[in-house]
């Protein structure tokens, strides 16, 4: 790519606020507020370039790898161009949105696009957030805010921001996996102290897989495995690490050292849990309190099928994780562009799956939440049951929250 003006398609895998952005590009791996990130590939150990990037430029990965969901959350676009062309992205860019394309230099911006799904149709929602600034902006928009019943939040992301190295701790003394337990703890504090009176929070257990892992960890070893997303995360990790059940307590005791009675506005919730054998070895392996509610998400098709037994084995709620469950019913790594075409979210396999679910789980009177994208959200509510709620990328969801209040005011949607 020489001079200025040419315009290079790609796959736009997280989208934005704005149909057309500007900025610098970044091609270092250190934060630089307001640029445009450019990097070959999305990884944990870029979280700080990423959460102050305008917008991120990738040469690989898919649709739901958990930078890309992050960057959806926080309303930060990524596009995936060919690897190739990524190092001429430098100097000032423009990102064109709707047509999926970035040109080397500014051009004028056209008015942004709209059309979004409306929010009464989903009723409560669950927010899906990075920080704590999510709450916060879900919470400023109004008072349909209140409709967002719950914050689901991956404990990963709070490592990340908080620059923790979880295996690291796990591998140390009681004073390093308890100094663990006590950090996530208080931040999670700090979250309950922004909710509205009727909301809660719901975290996601840690879920590292060897590949992702490897770029948090410094001194723990990490195991090399041929096929990480298949491999020793999610349950199976918890399953088999001590340290972690002592964290979780430390996590458990601090929220209830700070917040009392209000400690119980925080859920667990079990990531990557196969059926009702695994989530009851797992509740008994981490010897939480009687009566702590312990949800489970529902992200494998053996999981599916095990709808009625895990809510049997005490499941307080199901959260349907879209993301995962296309890929294995699929055969498609979400994370793999080659095969974005057979990654589809409304293949009819899933939607039967999803539909399966949501009427176990309803004749089983354990509460379930799915996954959607906004783009998807029309298409969910139409082939559907009707699910105790969905869930949302902060972004996405601060939408419907805007568009509801402007049909209120008959103002303009603030972006």
């Amino acid at each position: 790519m020489n001079g200025n003006g040419r315009r290079i398609l790609g796959s736009l895998l997280a989208g934005g606020t704005e149909s057309v952005l500007q900025g610098t590009c970044n091609r270092t791996r250190s934060p630089r507020e307001g640029t445009i990130l450019i990097a070959p590939s999305l990884e944990a150990g870029l979280y700080d370039a990423i959460v102050s990037a305008r917008a991120v430029v990738c040469g690989s990965g898919g649709l739901t790898g958990h930078m890309q969901s992050l960057c959806r959350g926080r309303g930060i676009p990524v596009l995936r161009v060919e690897e190739a062309d990524l190092a001429d992205l430098v100097g000032e860019v423009t990102l064109y949105l709707e047509s999926a394309s970035i040109v080397v230099g500014p051009r004028p911006a056209p008015p942004p696009g709209t059309g979004k799904p409306t929010l009464d149709a989903i009723g409560s929602a669950c927010a899906v957030i990075a920080d704590l600034q999510d709450i916060t902006t879900i919470n400023s928009c109004g008072p349909d805010a209140a409709r967002v019943e719950s914050f689901f939040i991956r404990e990963e992301f709070l490592c990340l921001a908080l620059g923790l190295s979880p295996l690291d701790a796990m591998a140390g003394d009681t004073a390093d996996i308890t100094a663990y337990g006590q950090a996530i703890g208080e931040r999670l504090c700090g979250f309950v102290e922004a909710l509205l009176p009727a909301q809660r929070l719901v975290l996601r257990m840690l879920d590292l897989r060897s590949d992702h892992a490897a770029d948090v960890t410094e001194t723990a070893p990490v195991a090399v495995e041929p096929n990480p997303e298949m491999g020793m995360h999610g349950a199976r990790w918890l399953l088999g690490s001590v340290g972690y059940r002592e964290a979780l307590h430390a996590v458990l005791a601090t929220l209830r050292k700070n917040l009392g009675d209000a400690a119980d506005r925080v859920g667990l919730s079990v990531p990557f849990v196969s059926d009702e054998n695994e989530f009851a070895q797992l509740r008994a392996h981490l010897d939480l309190p009687d009566g702590t509610p312990l949800s489970a998400f529902v992200e494998t098709p053996s999981a599916v099928h095990a709808t009625t037994a895990l809510c049997a084995a005490g499941a307080s709620e199901l959260f349907v994780g879209l993301k995962d469950l296309v890929q294995f019913y699929l055969a498609a790594d979400r994370g793999n562009h080659l095969v974005a075409d057979s990654y589809r979210t409304r293949h009819p396999a899933v939607l039967h799956g999803v539909r399966s679910v949501v009427e176990d789980a309803r004749a089983a009177g354990t509460p379930v939440r799915v996954f959607s994208l906004a783009s998807d959200l029309d298409h969910y509510l139409e082939h559907l049951p009707t699910p105790d709620g969905y869930m949302m990328c902060t972004a996405e969801l601060k939408q419907l929250l805007l568009a509801s209040r402007s049909r209120s005011t008959g103002g303009t949607p603030e972006l």
